[in-house]
């Protein structure tokens, strides 16, 4: 790789030993990839959950903070997986609040804004067009790449922590023209009608993809998605497709047309999305069972318009005893909630909204044996696929089910 003066200061121990490991892992990195050079990026978007760390993964980030090394540029964090939010009443381990408390602080002297928040893109940080980022958590970076227009690769926990440090990623994949454009082309008459319809397209898509590198592009679709719309729609297509981009025709920036949006280097895929192919999504979701013991509204972390929706469909109801609702968001817009009294809302008719996590970030097999639970019912897409490699019984549904399972206790 061709490296700058600066850079190969680093790489030779000028900036610290912490520096110097860090520039060595992103040249390595690079390199295998071929990666012709670096590039300075504007933010680091860092994942860092409590099962990815255990002791050794914390113990590495306190040295690096003992070591005098800082951001150089602006850094925030994934969602915890610890319940901090004093109001949480599920059990957790005292290991895992341990791990998580030395890991928030570790962040903290390294220069990192512990904003535990997986939906930065709505409420931190908008990266504008063209502009090169390292972030980290699935969601965001098929986010930032297909609506901003932003330019990022999927980066791991210690990647991430990296770039923060220098300030720079490799060059390769998705910071390239190249990589962007489409090489699938996704002809779609089943209509989308509501949030967790654009999350079973995104699965329903995302399961015939073939990795990393497909790039989709949609085409046929009759509404505007907004940002929630989107955020399902990225985060299922990276969870079941493992996809890092997509375009809209007319949506998204790069996909002024479908020309526009298209290689003409890669061979060129076509799939279809016909009548009945959601409704075959939800029917795919086969936990046996009909009464839920826990309706989960989560992952991504859900906007103050998700959380009005759920207070306005619980409006004069109750949640059903044999059920607990558990709704995640960050701190930003759990105080917005408090401020406009939706979280009160939500509080009186049994729900629970819980700041700075991410369900499926909360040790999820610990919190099935600590809480009893087992039978989860969501409209999430992506939270669906991943509890279901959890050890959990599953139902994929739409919103209004949810709500019904949440107060009548069954799905019949």
């Amino acid at each position: 790789m061709k490296l700058t003066d600066e850079e190969i200061a680093m790489l030779n121990g000028e900036h610290g030993e912490v520096m110097r490991v860090a520039l060595k892992m992103q040249v390595e990195v690079g390199e295998y990839f071929g990666a012709e050079d670096m590039v300075k990026i504007s933010s680091v978007h860092a994942s860092g959950d409590v099962e990815e760390l255990g002791l050794a993964g914390v113990e590495y980030l306190e040295q690096v903070a003992r070591s005098g090394a800082r951001c150089a540029v602006k850094a925030v964090t994934d969602p915890r997986g610890y319940a901090f939010e004093p109001r949480c009443t599920l059990k957790q381990l005292e290991t895992t609040k341990e791990i998580e408390t030395r890991t928030v602080a570790a962040f903290e002297k390294i220069g990192l804004l512990n904003c535990s928040n997986c939906i930065v893109y709505q409420t931190t940080l908008q990266p504008h067009f063209g502009e090169h980022v390292a972030w980290g958590d699935t969601g965001s970076v098929i986010y930032a790449n297909s609506v901003f227009g932003a330019r990022s690769n999927y980066e791991s926990g210690p990647a991430a922590l990296a770039a923060s440090l220098t300030g720079r990623v490799p060059r390769y994949g998705f910071h390239l023209d190249e990589c962007r454009k489409a090489n699938v082309v996704v002809h779609v008459e089943d209509q989308p009608k509501e949030l967790a319809d654009w999350g079973a397209l995104g699965c329903c898509v995302g399961r015939q993809l073939n990795g990393y590198w497909d790039v989709p592009v949609f085409e046929g679709l009759t509404s505007k998605p907004d940002s929630d719309v989107l955020k399902h729609l990225g985060a299922a297509l990276a969870s079941y497709g493992s996809a890092a981009m997509f375009h809209i025709v007319g949506v998204t920036p790069e996909a002024r047309s479908l020309e526009a949006a298209m290689s003409t280097q890669r061979e060129i895929r076509h799939l279809q999305v016909p009548e009945g192919a959601l409704d075959s999504v939800y029917h795919g979701w086969s936990g046996d069972f009909t009464e839920a013991d826990l309706v989960v509204f989560s992952a991504p972390q859900l906007s103050l318009f998700e959380i009005v929706s759920i207070a306005e469909a619980l409006d004069g109801k109750k949640v059903h005893p044999t059920v607990k609702l558990i709704v995640t968001t960050n701190s930003q817009i759990a105080a917005s909630t408090e401020q406009l009294g939706i979280r009160a809302r939500l509080e009186a008719s049994g729900a629970e909204l819980i700041a700075g996590v991410c369900f499926y970030l909360m040790t999820p097999r610990q919190l099935s044996e600590l809480n009893g639970f087992s039978r989860l019912v969501t409209n999430s897409a992506k939270l669906a696929n991943i509890m279901a490699g959890q050890g959990y019984q599953v139902k994929f549904r739409r919103f209004d089910d949810c709500i019904r399972a949440a107060t009548l206790g069954t799905l019949a």
